[in-house]
């Protein structure tokens, strides 16, 4: 073989080596480092499940209208942190306890009762369901998992009392009053001492309906006190069916608890309105981070759950100026509607001169004050 020859077999050897070699080389895959797991995003609250029960219908313009629109306040404020639910029309009877019960058995952690007759029913609930939270509107009985909230509706029906002393030409006044409680009676005397604050000679009768919501008996109550020579009317009932009767009679009336103008705006002096709102968002924001405690709240123009709003165009300046002191004095703590001297309709001195009624002292009102004709049912 000659060189040549030789010399191509080796380089060919050589080459196929080379090639080889190449062929392994780029047969061998290197490992890529492997990724880590991306980290598991934290779980999602759930949100927050409340319920509110109410003892008349939303729609009824008064009383739960304004504790809807505050239960439509939480969810403004909070967002999906919350899941609302509300059954209206419980009646304060046995079927409360059974609708209170089935809302805690829902997965509601947080339950509102919206009127006095749901003390015993939600105590006996709050009992047997430790891990839900209880809030009792207008009560006076706690537990550890339940607590009462209510607002000082008689400093409105204190402000209701002054338009009405004025704008009066009979000097008789009416009410159109609900149940029975200190609550009712406490605002019926309010608005007689309003009234009598700018008009001494002012006079108030009642008509008790014994019921928050008929506005039939309602509407028989109010016409009842204006065949009777009052010329104003106030209620303590939920419906619009006091100030719907003024518009129709010819007289003048309050709205309460919401505004009301638009059900008899001729009629219409102001509206005595309580706002939920800022109650709700605080109980709620509470229990939302741990803070909720068991106690008693008690709001009112201080706290701005009560306002008059929408005061009548012709009622006169100087009375307008009246009830903005008011408001200012009480926002301020400077001014006391329950300050003595005060006497009920015997005479009798319930409360001395300068002093100041305390809060155990308004929770216990039943006694009509001077200027207030009638009898109390099941009083004295």
């Amino acid at each position: 073989m000659t060189d040549i020859s030789k010399r191509s077999i080796v380089k060919m050897v050589a080459l196929t080596a080379v090639a080889a070699a190449a062929l392994v080389g780029c047969g061998k895959k290197e490992e890529a480092p492997k990724a880590e797991a991306p980290a598991a995003a934290p779980a999602k609250a759930e949100p927050l499940k409340i319920a509110f029960a109410y003892v008349g219908p939303v729609g009824d313009g008064g009383w739960t209208f304004a504790h809807d629109n505050g239960r439509k306040e939480v969810e403004k404020a909070f967002g999906d942190k919350v899941v609302t639910s509300f059954v209206e029309k419980v009646p304060e009877s046995a079927d409360a306890e059974r609708v209170i019960r089935d809302m805690a058995a829902q997965g509601n952690k947080l339950i509102f009762g919206t009127t006095f007759g749901y003390m015993e029913p939600m105590l006996k609930v709050a009992a047997d369901t430790k891990d839900v939270k209880f809030e009792h509107a207008t009560g006076y009985k706690t537990a550890e998992n339940m607590r009462t909230y209510d607002s000082r509706t008689y400093e409105g029906a204190y402000m209701a009392g002054v338009i009405a002393g004025k704008m009066t030409k009979t000097n008789t006044l009416g009410v159109v009053a609900s149940i029975a409680i200190p609550e009712v009676v406490r605002n019926i005397n309010s608005f007689t001492m309003g009234a009598q604050s700018v008009n001494p000679k002012v006079k108030t009768k009642v008509v008790w309906v014994n019921e928050w919501f008929n506005p039939p008996k309602e509407t028989e109550a109010a016409t009842s006190l204006i065949n009777g020579g009052a010329d104003v009317l106030m209620q303590n009932t939920d419906s619009s069916a006091v100030l719907q009767t003024a518009e129709k009679l010819g007289k003048r009336a309050f709205g309460w608890d919401s505004d009301m103008t638009a059900y008899g705006p001729k009629a219409h002096l102001g509206s005595a309105v309580i706002n939920w709102g800022p109650y709700y968002v605080k109980a709620v924001g509470e229990a939302l981070e741990g803070k909720w405690s068991t106690g008693q709240s008690w709001w009112g123009v201080k706290e701005g759950a009560i306002d008059m709003v929408n005061v009548a165009a012709d009622v006169p300046e100087d009375t307008k100026k009246k009830i903005d002191e008011i408001k200012a004095g009480l926002k301020a703590g400077t001014f006391s509607i329950w300050k003595g001297p005060i006497v009920d309709q015997a005479g009798k001195e319930v409360l001395a001169k300068d002093a100041v009624a305390d809060d155990k002292f308004l929770g216990g009102v039943m006694f009509y004050v001077k200027g207030v004709e009638g009898k109390i049912p099941g009083g004295k």
